[in-house]
């Protein structure tokens, strides 16, 4: 049965401070849950309708649908939902292909993003500090899982590109065209803001600017989603690497 106290602190973590001050965030739904209670992520309390994961009685509380309800971020719960420890990622020397955000606004696509890391295998992602919580609930959901396997860090981009001894690309609709450029091995990929793009203050610190060419016979479409130019840029990267 959930207290008053339980209901108070999971609805508090639908907002950005109370997760920074708690250090902690929700996941829902057995796939997300099951996958983060089986990474390095600190479980502090599963709520469940009929699953404990194999859990100790102390981590899971039993609840009806209704009380589900009064916690879940969703339309429709499943069933399942549980409160995680924000964990603290070291931010190395990057040394392999690496994405980096700025001011992504959208938490669907900051949430693909994370998966399209996972699928991709880019261990790091960068964002800067303007770009929506990655443990945004709907961040969370939208990654399925995948934000157990991607290191997310938060810096001013400003500071941090310039710091960084390695290639740095930025896609822009006006770059070289990704299918005839040379792609390095390793290197930073920045993507901008869904409406604006990269920043201008950032552009001195990008070394090549590159961009998905348009093939529709009116050339009207005016950009790609964010997310669906991560997926494009990234398969090429990958298929550079395994072409050499």
């Amino acid at each position: 049965m959930l207290s008053k106290n339980q209901i108070k602190l999971v609805n508090s973590l639908k907002q950005k401070k109370y997760r920074f001050e708690h250090q902690l965030f929700i996941a829902e739904g057995f796939k997300t849950v099951n996958e983060l209670i089986n990474s390095s992520f600190e479980l502090q309390q599963l709520y469940s309708i009929n699953t404990d994961f194999g859990l100790s009685d102390k981590l899971v509380t039993k609840i009806t649908p209704n009380d589900l309800k009064k916690i879940s971020c969703l339309k429709s719960p499943n069933e399942v939902l549980a409160v995680f420890h924000i964990p603290k990622h070291e931010l190395n020397a990057i040394s392999e292909l690496t994405i980096a955000l700025d001011n992504l606004r959208d938490p669907g696509n900051l949430g693909t993003i994370i998966r399209l890391c996972d699928w991709y295998g880019v261990s790091n992602l960068i964002c800067n500090l303007e770009t929506v919580d990655c443990y945004n609930p709907k961040v969370v959901q939208a990654t399925m899982g995948s934000i157990a396997r991607v290191n997310v860090n938060y810096v001013n981009l400003k500071d941090w590109l310039p710091a960084q001894n390695t290639p740095v690309l930025g896609a822009f609709m006006d770059g070289d065209n990704v299918y005839k450029h040379k792609l390095p091995n390793s290197g930073i990929l920045v993507l901008g803001n869904e409406a604006n793009g990269i920043d201008e203050s950032l552009e001195l610190y990008i070394d090549q600017r590159i961009s998905i060419p348009r093939f529709g016979a009116l050339q009207a479409t005016e950009s790609l989603n964010v997310a669906n130019a991560a997926a494009v840029l990234l398969s090429e990267f990958r298929r550079n690497l395994t072409e050499k």
